[in-house]
């Protein structure tokens, strides 16, 4: 197993800058509203607080479907979004983040519009079950069943078979990216590409980043301890790699990688840490650190310009994984 102390030497640090203006803009906003850490709330209380924020900007599709499908332990809820595209398209199985306790279809669905749009790709938005009602290994097991469901069934949506990826953002680059290896240990399905946006990849806690970056920057130390205790509270399963892929011993053999990352985020560091992993592995992989900004930038693009920018990008990446031989 991977140490759960050792982190790696930061890329970009020439790059360091103040926060984003925009992003102290966002932030002070929330400050003057009293937004609370999630922390001091009960799952409820935060799923209801989540629930409010409308996320980014909406835009339109050719489709939206709201299904369902099965999964291990019942039906999984999935909203599939199709874009003014014609032909067989790629698919992109995405997963919501939110600590696997807050978060829902409704709070990504903006961000899954511009992805279907940007990158040209169906997006199916994953419903997966939701702690503490449902602790891991729920979640990464509904992400799996939907994975798999897609690429089954992939004719039907209108999509290829050949070209399906998986993405998430915080909790859920921490599924796309333990979905990726569960594909890779199950035999199948075959992806093309695995987009981790400020991915949750270790239970350790104890990066620089999350000391530099413990309070004051939207997601703190304090909602991270939250978080991990109501998915995760045995101390024995905090190294288990589809926790914490991180702790994998082996990521050789998995699909290309997009990981982001934001300078003023408790996740940073091992979100680099796995992208350094990924390439020492041999996995063709692609890490842009984004400096100046704070956790969830990346669904923000009616309050920051980067996000846009961010999510470009990150469209980009699945063409061009998409387009691969």
């Amino acid at each position: 197993m991977v140490a759960p102390s050792v982190f790696y030497e930061r890329p970009l640090v020439e790059t360091d800058m103040p926060l984003d203006p925009q992003a102290r803009l966002v932030l002070d906003q929330l400050e003057a509203v009293g937004f609370p850490d999630l922390s001091s709330l009960d799952p409820v209380a935060a799923r209801t607080l989540a629930a409010a924020d409308p996320g980014a900007p909406v835009e339109e599709v050719a489709r939206v479907e709201n299904r369902s499908l099965p999964g291990p332990d019942g039906e999984v809820p999935i909203r599939i979004y199709t874009p003014h595209a014609s032909g067989r398209l790629p698919a992109l199985v995405y997963f919501h983040g939110g600590g696997w306790v807050i978060c829902n279809l409704d709070t990504h669905d903006g961000i899954c519009r511009r992805l279907a749009n940007a990158a040209h790709c169906i997006v199916v938005s994953v419903d997966y079950r939701l702690a503490p009602e449902h602790r891991f290994p729920a979640a990464p097991e509904d992400c799996f069943a939907a994975t798999h469901w897609v690429a089954e069934n992939a004719s039907e949506l209108g999509a290829d078979p050949e070209r399906i990826a998986v993405g998430g953002d915080s909790a859920g680059g921490n599924l796309a990216a333990v979905v990726a290896l569960m594909a890779r240990d199950r035999g199948g399905p075959s992806l093309r590409h695995q987009l981790l946006v400020y991915p949750i990849t270790d239970r350790a806690l104890d990066s620089p980043s999350y000391s530099e970056n413990a309070e004051g920057y939207l997601l703190t130390r304090a909602m991270m301890r939250w978080f991990w205790g109501h998915y995760l509270p045995r101390e024995s399963e905090r190294v288990a790699p589809y926790a914490s892929p991180l702790q994998a011993e082996d990521l050789g053999g998995l699909p290309s990688a997009h990981v982001i990352t934001a300078q003023y985020d408790p996740l940073r560091d091992e979100g680099e840490a796995y992208a350094v992993r990924l390439r020492e592995a041999g996995v063709p992989t692609k890490h842009s650190a984004y400096a100046g900004m704070m956790h969830g930038f990346f669904s923000m693009g009616d309050a920051i310009d980067v996000a846009q920018q961010a999510v470009e990008e990150a469209a980009s990446e699945l063409v061009h994984a998409f387009e691969r031989e």
